[in-house]
Order: structure tokens, then C-alpha cells, then sequence
């Protein structure tokens, strides 16, 4: 095993990082770095002999956290923000249809089943509301409790 970053490397995380149960002082499951979020390798090693662990120390966070290395990539490579990801709850902004009937409306939850950032236009969702699966736009969606990074 080879590590694919070297020490010092500026990456970017592609998901959000949670607290596993393994970051001290903060609660199991809680968000610790938002995906985009850009931080420096301070060190790299192993986890049950096969996976590789890197440090990243988020800087403007103020935080280090272990990271995999599917998780990370150049910071340097391109990146397409989009706002929401896999399993955020989320309400739409505008009522949804499907041939004329409303399936879903402003208030409704749902949940985010999968994110398509190479869409034209910008990032569309896979989102799962009423018993049914839509292909969203961003725009046409808002949080419906935002979760802020735990300081």
C-alpha cells in the first residue's frame, strides 16, 4: 500500500465527516467537517493492515480528523459543489408533480437517496418523499432543519 497523498498536501474532503465514535468531546454521529472543506495531511497510517488512515488537519476549522483515503482528493482536482448530500432531510421549496399531480408539497420531509453533480445546470437529487422517488433540482429544495458544524 502506497499512500496516494504526501505530507503537507493540501486535500479536499468529498463527504461529510461524522464522529464515529472515535473523535473525543463530541457525540457519536455528529458533523465534524463538510464535504469541500480543505485541509493539510499531517500524517498517513494504516487501520486493520489494509486501509490506509491519513490526518488531515482542517485548518480553518481548527479540527484533525483520520481520514480514508476515498474520502479525499487533490485539492487541486475539480470539484462541484452542490448543497445537499446523501441522507439530508430535506422539504421542497415549490410543489412536486408528476403529470399534472402533486406528490409532494412546501413542508413535506423527504430524504436525499443520491446526488448527480454531473448534471447540466447544476446538481439534481434522487429524493425519496411520500412513498415516491423524484429527480429534483437544487433550487427547487431547502433543508429542513440545517445542521451547522459543531464548534
Amino acid at each position: 500500500m502506497r499512500p496516494r497523498f504526501e505530507y503537507g498536501e493540501a486535500v479536499r474532503v468529498i463527504r461529510n465527516l461524522r464522529n464515529d465514535g472515535t473523535y473525543p468531546g463530541k457525540a457519536t454521529g455528529k458533523l465534524l467537517v463538510r464535504r469541500g472543506s480543505i485541509g493539510y495531511v499531517r500524517d498517513v497510517g494504516t487501520f486493520l493492515q489494509d486501509q490506509l488512515i491519513y490526518s488531515v488537519d482542517f485548518v480553518d476549522q481548527g479540527i484533525m480528523v483520520g481520514c480514508r483515503e476515498q474520502e479525499l482528493q487533490l485539492e487541486s482536482d475539480p470539484w462541484i459543489p452542490s448543497r445537499f448530500e446523501f441522507r439530508d432531510k430535506v422539504t421542497p421549496v415549490v410543489p412536486l408533480g408528476i403529470n399534472g399531480e402533486v406528490i409532494a408539497r412546501p413542508g413535506d420531509e423527504g430524504e436525499i437517496e443520491k446526488v448527480d453533480r454531473e448534471c447540466e445546470g447544476g446538481p439534481v437529487y434522487h429524493l425519496r418523499i411520500t412513498g415516491r422517488t423524484l429527480l429534483v433540482p437544487e433550487k427547487a429544495l431547502e433543508f429542513v432543519q440545517p445542521e451547522s458544524v459543531e464548534g
